[in-house]
């Protein structure tokens, strides 16, 4: 095992965001929302009054199943000050997924803007609602349901913040998160975007997700900046991957944004509209973008319009992000450097082994499979010359063709999806002599089949002859988290797309054996 020492002094004295939020200009906008604004003043006293009543209630685990919004900061914010575990329940969740999150993380409190749609599913899965309160934080309306028949859950000590993996079918695992890793992460990202008090930083993802949570609310308010959190229909966001990026491009204009995270499909999406004229603002400074792999010929793209785009890398398991590409150093086509409170190490297969800012453990006390204080990412991944680090792939989807080559096939996907008649595309050859790809088009078959071709092709050549792809065939429906073939951040359920597809697959190696 190879390690790399961390720029960061463990036992530097942190600010934490409660402090933050105390000591800032109590006039100063913390958050602006779709009914208005919210100073630090003003936020300061709904998260004590939202503790107390925590506090005198003595909920387990609190569930938090709200729009964005300054409602959603100020009662996550009142769980922090209260000590009460909350679990952020996302808005894509289906019933199977918020019931699964329920009883895994013995949640016997929810703060939601939904109670119709929780009252069914209490009703379907035998939980009685021993009481239920209005009210209403910061304009937005929100509903307290206190459970009961929800058993307790065993939870490791100091356990803040429990998120949910991307994996949302069957059972996710329950990442229990203590304040210091946040906050690790939470000063690392400070440090590393520059943030300050004139910055304007706009959530396009829900604040559900742990990156949005950390890096979209905590960041700006350790910095005495303003959060502009609005309601998902405000900023295009339907479903769990449905997206209107014209309202996106918008809501970004509208709050003169200085910072925002997007996905790579936010981004190319915004890189479209920008390459067809559609304004972005003049304001924007540092836009992060990950969740998944992020074709490198997208950032060109995106620098070539003169979006201050940045790519970085990180996983739950760590409270988010581990390394990022910033102003002052950005390597296009890598991860960027790890943040001041990263360590590193790589096993002798190339794995990324990450300490620093590790989870507390996973809910019921399942088994945490850390090695000598590292976590196993499951990632393959290396360290340049100049620190930076690169993503070669998820070990566990690396495949070996016929001829003895490994192939990741998210570097080639990457590839296939930057063409515009490309929406999504799941690559795969293991022990075959060639790779083929299952292709969700933009537009219609078959009147698509020749772009795509074309599409194709225009990869291969910027691939080595052992990753090309040399026969295709089109998705019947798109990838989607619902259908059980998409996590939620944007990664490929790889053996769900193989099983639907499998028989096609082998049809199109036996058609064409001849094929080298």
């Amino acid at each position: 095992m190879s390690r790399f020492p961390s720029g960061f002094h463990g036992g530097l004295k942190m600010r934490s965001v409660l402090d933050a939020v105390a000591t800032a200009n109590s006039q100063a906008i913390a958050l602006r929302g779709v009914t208005g604004v919210v100073t630090y003043g003003d936020l300061q006293a709904s998260v004590a009054h939202a503790a107390g009543h925590l506090r005198d209630s003595s909920p387990r685990v609190v569930g938090l199943a709200l729009d964005n919004g300054p409602a959603w900061a100020a009662i996550d914010l009142a769980a922090m000050q209260a000590k009460v575990p909350l679990v952020p329940l996302p808005f894509f969740f289906s019933a199977g997924q918020l019931a699964h999150a329920i009883k895994d993380a013995g949640i016997d409190c929810i703060h939601t803007d939904q109670p119709e749609q929780f009252e069914k599913l209490f009703a379907q899965i035998n939980i009685a609602v021993r009481e239920r309160n209005e009210c209403r934080i910061h304009g937005q309306a929100v509903t307290e349901f206190r459970l009961e028949g929800v058993p307790a859950v065993a939870l490791p000590p100091g356990t803040a913040k429990i998120t949910y993996t991307s994996g949302t079918t069957g059972s996710p695992k329950g990442v229990c998160l203590g304040m210091r890793a946040m906050d690790l992460v939470a000063h690392s990202l400070l440090e590393a975007t520059d943030a300050r008090s004139s910055d304007r930083h706009a959530s396009l993802m829900p604040l559900s997700t742990l990156l949005e949570n950390i890096a979209g609310l905590y960041v700006p308010l350790l910095a005495s900046a303003t959060a502009v959190l609005l309601p998902f229909a405000e900023i295009g966001l339907r479903g769990a991957s449905g997206l209107d990026v014209q309202k996106m491009a918008a809501s970004l204009l509208a709050c003169d944004a200085t910072t925002t995270i997007l996905t790579p499909e936010m981004l190319r999406g915004l890189v479209a509209i920008a390459a067809a004229g559609h304004p972005l603002p003049q304001s924007l400074r540092f836009v992060a973008v990950g969740g998944a792999p992020v074709a490198e010929r997208l950032l060109q793209h995106a620098y070539a319009l003169g979006m201050p785009v940045f790519e970085g890398y990180g996983l739950s398991e760590c409270a988010s992000v581990v390394s990022l590409n910033t102003a002052s150093a950005n390597a296009l086509g890598t991860a960027g450097r790890p943040l001041p409170h990263v360590r590193l190490a790589f096993s002798q297969e190339g794995e990324i082994l990450v300490a620093g800012a590790i989870m507390l453990g996973y809910t019921g006390n399942a088994e945490c499979n850390m090695q000598e204080g590292y976590w196993p990412t499951g990632d393959l991944g290396f360290l340049d010359a100049q620190g930076f680090l690169h993503i070669t792939g998820r070990k566990k989807n690396i495949f070996i063709t016929s001829f003895g080559r490994n192939v990741a096939p998210e570097w080639v996907e990457r590839e296939l999806t930057l063409s515009p008649d490309i929406a999504q595309a799941a690559v795969f050859g293991e022990g075959r002599p060639w790779n083929v790809a299952v292709i969700v088009p933009r537009g219609t078959m078959p009147e698509a089949a020749a772009r795509i071709e074309q599409a194709i092709a225009d990869a291969n050549a910027h691939l080595p002859d052992y990753a090309c792809i040399r026969n295709w065939l089109p998705a019947q429906a798109p990838f989607t988290p619902a259908s059980g073939q998409m996590t939620p951040n944007g990664r490929l359920r790889r053996d769900a797309i193989h099983s639907v597809y499998q028989e096609q697959i082998d049809l199109l190696y036996e058609e064409n054996l001849n094929v080298l």
